[in-house]
């Protein structure tokens, strides 16, 4: 690592510290929704919001402008609160505060361990902090930040509230740590609904798109239970629900059967999006990036 890049990500540390510091002062309610006011503020200043706008146009064709715009509006308030509520989140307590409403919590005990999969809805880390204090052992993927100073940071807070990582998901090492924590009674927890270059192509709302294929693979290596998992909020109060299990087919052609399976993950996701369109996060890019090129 070169000398500037270690300082510029020094410094970024010491924001991403001071930030924490300065929240901590705060109520969770009213860090909440600053974060969703600045967000609403300058998120329509920046690049990412007309990779937004294209996704959501993408996504429903049918919408008038009028309702792609309040629906911008209200997916930057959801992010805004988001990331503005990520470094207090080990304050919440999903089982005793009240500030959760958890649904389906006997699908998930009575099929665990499970491979549950999930997307990007609402604050997806409170579901991180379901699953962990669900009396339940819950080990979670995660995509490394590529500042490592940050990086760090986020996992011992991520640990704060109980969440085990695994490694890096998407390596072999990784790969084999899923399958033992499956062996050992755990299940494993992934994100499935951001686009995965080596994945295989199926319809996101009615356009081709690279999904990642790991977690369909694995329900049908190890037998065990494919569990859908949800999250909606109101302003800073969340509901995650867990869904009964995806049925997969087994018909000996295993790529089909992947193939088949990536695409019912995939509605599901599309399912729940359709339900609160504003609490995904549009301001990835889904689909290929010639779809987001303006004539």
């Amino acid at each position: 690592m070169s000398l500037g890049r270690k300082i510029i990500w020094r410094l970024e540390a010491l924001a991403y510290d001071v930030v924490g510091l300065v929240l901590k002062l705060f109520p969770f309610g009213g860090i909440s929704a600053f974060g969703g006011w600045l967000l609403r503020l300058i998120g329509p200043l920046t690049s990412k919001h007309r990779i937004a706008k294209t996704g959501l146009e993408i996504a429903f064709p049918d919408k008038s402008e009028a309702e792609i715009t309040q629906i911008l509006k209200d997916q930057w308030d959801n992010t805004g609160r988001t990331f503005a509520e990520f470094p207090i989140t080990h304050r919440i307590k999903a089982f005793e505060d009240g500030r959760v409403t958890v649904k389906g919590l006997e699908i998930f005990k009575a099929n665990a361990p499970a491979i549950i999969v999930t997307g990007h809805f609402a604050n997806w880390e409170i579901m991180a902090t379901v699953l962990t204090q669900s009396d339940l052992p819950v080990r979670i993927t995660y995509r490394k930040i590529n500042n490592s100073y940050i990086d760090e940071r986020v996992r011992k807070q991520r640990e704060r509230y109980g969440t085990k990582f695994l490694i890096q998901k998407s390596t072999h090492r990784g790969g084999r740590e899923l399958l033992e924590a499956l062996k050992n009674g755990e299940s494993v927890a992934l994100l499935n609904d951001q686009k995965f270059n080596t994945g295989v192509s199926v319809p996101f709302f009615g356009k081709d798109a690279m999904t990642a294929q790991g977690a369909t693979r694995l329900a049908l290596k190890t037998g065990r239970p494919l569990l859908p998992m949800g999250i909606t909020r109101e302003g800073p109060n969340f509901t995650v629900t867990f869904y009964e299990p995806i049925e997969l087919e087994t018909t000996g052609n295993r790529e089909r059967d992947v193939l088949s399976g990536v695409t019912k993950v995939t509605e599901f996701i599309v399912d729940r999006i359709r339900e609160e369109p504003a609490q995904w996060f549009w301001v990835h890019r889904r689909w290929p990036k010639a779809l987001y090129k303006k004539d």
